[in-house]
């Protein structure tokens, strides 16, 4: 599932932009915004999942899109952003201004056909974008898998933690249906703890830890599964 973000002050421009959306693929998430708040700079700040930034430059509380780009690749460099406006003057002061703009279209120049035809270009990118999608009546949420360092049960909760270098989430599955969901970067190091070889630096199997590419060490690490955190 990929989450489309769209901050624009026009409520029927957000709704029309929604229905292109829909038209293109029913699995997608979208949030809306009219201008920067506390709900945005969250979304921004968190970077585990694969989003689609849709930005009016030309906002009507003076904050523009423009500014609003720049927060976003300060944290992340990863999601797209298409630039929305009603004048194409803003075309240079936009890709002037910030990095790794998709896409920059005029609201009145072929809007739907240009948008619709870079959503579609977006959802076939071919890049490390495979995703962890978990869906129950309490929680909906995909991660990508290079975000998520390790996972563990929590005997209190009787829930497994999916555990990311910002965020914790809970999700009601067994280790072995998660690892049913997972790649071969992931290995079961504990009977109770799954972890992404990809961000181990160091293991210590004497001690029963691992310690991450963030510096966080984790006590869940045993010499029963060895074998399987060598077996690179």
């Amino acid at each position: 599932m990929i989450k489309f973000v769209i901050v624009d002050d026009d409520v029927k421009e957000i709704e029309h932009v929604s229905n292109l959306i829909h038209e293109i693929t029913e699995d997608a998430k979208i949030i809306s915004f009219s201008k920067i708040t506390s709900g945005l700079k969250a979304e921004i700040e968190n970077v585990d999942e694969h989003k689609v930034y849709i930005l009016d430059i030309e906002l009507a509380n003076k904050v523009s899109g423009i500014t609003i780009a720049k927060l976003i690749r300060e944290v992340d460099w990863v999601s797209e952003i298409i630039f929305i406006t009603n004048h194409d003057k803003m075309f240079e002061s936009a890709y002037r201004n910030v990095y790794g703009v998709f896409s920059f279209l005029e609201k009145f120049h072929e809007f739907d056909k240009r948008f619709k035809k870079d959503i579609r270009a977006i959802l076939k990118r071919n890049f490390d974008n495979q995703m962890f999608k978990y869906n129950a009546s309490n929680a909906e949420f995909s991660l990508y898998y290079r975000r998520i360092l390790y996972i563990y049960r929590d005997t209190e909760e009787r829930k497994l933690i999916i555990v990311t270098a910002t965020n914790k989430y809970k999700v009601s599955m067994t280790i072995q249906e998660m690892l049913d969901h997972l790649d071969q970067r992931f290995v079961q190091c504990h009977r109770s703890c799954i972890v992404n070889k990809d961000h181990v630096e160091v293991k210590n199997y004497k001690e029963g830890y691992f310690i991450l590419d963030n510096g966080e060490k984790v006590y869940l690490l045993s010499k029963m599964n060895k074998k399987l955190m060598e077996n690179d």
